[in-house]
């Protein structure tokens, strides 16, 4: 079954994400647990942690079919110290609010070198950064994010995402996200049949597809391999509608949340609505 949301508000308490996500026709959602552009929170309160809970439970989202996002703040291959040790800091902050939540995934963009070093040396940064968040919780696994490259991001290569797992000590606390939008400007073609059924086998045959956890459904402002992060409405820009059809149609996609950060929160009903018309054509 596809289970399609959207990144939806949690403004006035995350309890209202769940609220938020059944209004919009989601059978997945995911959020911030915290104001994603400041380094601090205060703590989840008790009321606010049950009620969250308690309104999954009512309009039936399972911690599987939830992908929160950590603040955008974050780099965790950050080359100065003190930014490491504040992203270090505020990585495992997130990962301990999903425990408390009851959830089972954290999504996170891996980092950034910021011309200061390489990126097989950011990567080392990341796997370690992400292996002291992992030995310092118990269950959240950490959901790398495919990125576009853009900037001295890394991500932006299977091969990168590969390498951090490698470094990862337990891999089972270990996932991907793709971003569809990410992956069209790091250079993987989804367009025609042929270009979509090669990149995704290239991700199983260098990741492994028994990695991906979720998935961002965005189109892209910027052409293939541009490297730049701009998402469209689906059907607006350079991907165009036929490979989300082609992902709604596909059981490799089945059971995992299936996310719009597409830029018009209006449009996230009808584009939810569409999506899943696809599923049921293909019945």
């Amino acid at each position: 079954m596809k289970r399609i949301g959207a990144h939806v508000s949690a403004s006035g308490g995350v309890e209202n994400a769940p609220i938020n996500a059944h209004e919009i026709g989601a059978t997945a959602f995911a959020l911030f647990t915290k104001n994603q552009r400041q380094w601090s929170a205060k703590p989840l309160t008790g009321e606010s942690i049950e009620h969250f809970k308690k309104n999954c439970i009512e309009f039936d989202y399972k911690p599987e079919f939830i992908l929160p996002h950590d603040s955008y703040l974050i780099n965790l291959g950050n080359p100065d110290g003190e930014g490491l040790e504040k992203s270090r800091a505020s990585f495992l902050d997130e990962m301990q609010r999903c425990e408390q939540l009851g959830l089972m995934y954290l999504n996170f963009h891996p980092g950034a070198h910021l011309q200061h070093y390489s990126e097989e040396k950011c990567i080392q940064v990341i796997a370690e950064s992400v292996n002291m968040a992992l030995d310092q919780t118990t269950s959240v696994v950490a959901v790398i994010e495919v990125t576009a490259g853009q900037g001295s991001h890394v991500g932006y290569k299977f091969e990168h995402l590969k390498s951090i797992i490698e470094l990862i000590d337990d891999d089972s606390r270990i996932g991907v996200c793709i971003d569809t939008a990410h992956i069209y400007a790091g250079g993987y073609d989804l367009r025609t049949k042929e270009a979509f059924h090669y990149t995704f086998k290239l991700f199983d045959d260098i990741v492994g597809l028994r990695f991906l956890r979720g998935m961002h459904l965005n189109d892209s402002k910027k052409e293939l391999g541009s490297r730049v992060d701009r998402h469209d409405s689906l059907g607006d820009g350079q991907i165009g509608w036929e490979p989300f059809k082609w992902i709604m149609q596909d059981e490799r996609f089945d059971d995992i949340p299936l996310i719009l950060e597409t830029p018009d929160p209006n449009r996230w009903p009808a584009e939810i609505a569409q999506l899943n018309g696809f599923v049921e054509r293909s019945l």
